[in-house]
């Protein structure tokens, strides 16, 4: 185990930030601006904890291979709120299903603000606990809003120049909303070692998946099965 931390995290220290690539800007004017969260020595170990519960019992990293996007909106309604919860490296014990899947906390590889303004989080190819059965190898993008606080155009546009950064960067092969997750069960997709473990969730709407997909649909990218 002691190998892992060496090779994957950063310098022990109480709040600890992984690697994080460049910043860049993407077609479109968007930028990809660098904000990560605490994944420290703490939180690499919760999650390799979670990977054995969930994933593989021989786990022994956070490094995923990623092929498809997951997109969310957070149920929260600002940036700073979003980010700051993120940031927990425990999951909240007032939620009780998930705390008692694991300890790691939730959070995304990406979060997007409601004028579109793009902040990475989490390095694509280290997990972040943000879909059930397919952690393992999917980057999330997180979007600021609900279904009160419905989300922007701005995002939109900015979740589409995401995706394409990604699609480009890497073997993506899917793109589905958090909401059809589900249907990737019994495909070689989903992996979930506990038969009870699963949610019904409705982000990020139908809607908005519709939009982002007919922006980026010369990709080809594959949803959930019908």
């Amino acid at each position: 185990m002691a190998a892992i931390f060496i090779v994957r995290a950063p310098a022990s220290s109480a709040a600890q930030a992984p690697p994080l690539a460049p910043e860049e800007t993407l077609p479109g004017g968007f930028r990809i601006r660098n904000k990560p969260i605490d994944f420290g020595k703490e939180r690499i170990e919760l999650t390799i904890a979670y990977r054995r519960a969930h994933q593989d019992p021989s786990a022994d990293d956070v490094i995923i291979q990623p092929k498809m996007i997951i997109l969310h909106w957070t149920g929260i309604g600002s940036f700073a709120s979003t980010w700051n919860y993120f940031n927990r490296t425990h999951a909240e014990a007032a939620r009780a299903e998930l705390a008692a899947a694991g300890e790691v906390n939730v959070s995304a590889h990406f979060l997007v603000d409601r004028d579109g303004a793009i902040y990475r989080l989490v390095p694509e190819t280290w997990m972040a606990r943000h879909c059930i059965g397919l952690n393992h190898l999917a980057i999330g993008i997180e979007n600021v809003g609900d279904e009160k606080l419905p989300l922007t155009p701005a995002q939109t546009r900015a979740d589409a120049a995401l995706v394409r950064y990604l699609a480009a960067k890497y073997p993506i092969t899917h793109l589905i909303g958090h909401m059809e997750y589900r249907r990737m069960e019994g495909t070689e997709f989903f992996l979930e070692r506990d038969p009870k473990y699963r949610n019904t969730k409705p982000d990020p709407g139908a809607d908005f998946m519709r939009k982002v997909r007919a922006m980026v649909a010369d990709l080809k990218l594959q949803g959930p099965p019908s």
